[in-house]
């Protein structure tokens, strides 16, 4: 399966305040990009994190994108989370629709909640005993028919899947903010490399309005 992240951050590599709330980075223009970025995948996938501070929906702003990539009759992407203990909320915008949304979490997750999500219409992909285990939960998603995932944050989760080796591409938009804080979230969090750093090859620079989409490749 192909895995490539999407992200916008500001100019000192922030994606959020220390509020963790959604702020504008890009503009028109960089969200026709990214609208056919999802265009091009068959799941669309956020940490958990993200979920609970933003309530995303995960759907397509411009379907003529799906049309002109994969025809008039294709699917939208599915959209899958990444949530250990199962803290989606059962009302969450990711789960609402006719759209698949699969859950990976770990069998740690409490089963009441599990329950829960999936009487909301969650397919749950258990993997891993305390956290999720994301290349075994990538085996099942592969088994499903997802060839190619978006991932479009957050940090946590970007984190876990370059720990795990599990990024094949990265494409982010840097904007003209400075939004500063210790405590905002940036691109890659959780514990942090300390040696091994996973290195990144440059494919291309693209100037949208006041910023830059820079294109990486892992080796």
């Amino acid at each position: 399966m192909d895995v490539f992240i999407n992200a916008a951050v500001s100019a000192d590599g922030k994606l959020s305040s220390r509020r963790r709330e959604q702020i504008a980075i890009s503009g028109e223009a960089d969200f026709a990009r990214v609208d056919r970025l999802r265009a091009e995948a068959d799941a669309v996938m956020v940490g958990v994190g993200t979920v609970l501070a933003d309530d995303p929906s995960l759907h397509r702003h411009d379907e003529s994108h799906r049309r002109d990539v994969r025809g008039t009759d294709s699917d939208p992407p599915v959209r899958v989370v990444a949530d250990s203990r199962c803290r989606t909320p059962a009302d969450a915008s990711v789960l609402a629709g006719d759209r698949e949304t699969y859950v990976l979490t770990s069998e740690a997750a409490p089963e009441r909640r599990r329950e829960a999500l999936e009487a909301a219409g969650a397919t749950l992909v258990v993997a891993g005993a305390e956290r999720v285990d994301l290349s075994g939960a990538f085996t099942a998603l592969e088994a499903d028919g997802i060839d190619r995932l978006m991932v479009e944050g957050g940090g946590e989760l970007i984190f876990s899947l370059f720990e795990a080796g599990l990024v094949d591409d990265c494409s982010v938009y840097v904007g003209n903010l400075v939004i500063g804080g210790r405590e905002a979230p940036t691109l890659a969090d959780g514990e942090g490399f300390v040696d091994d750093f996973p290195e990144l090859e440059l494919d291309g620079v693209e100037r949208i309005d006041d910023g830059v989409v820079l294109q990486w490749t892992v080796p």
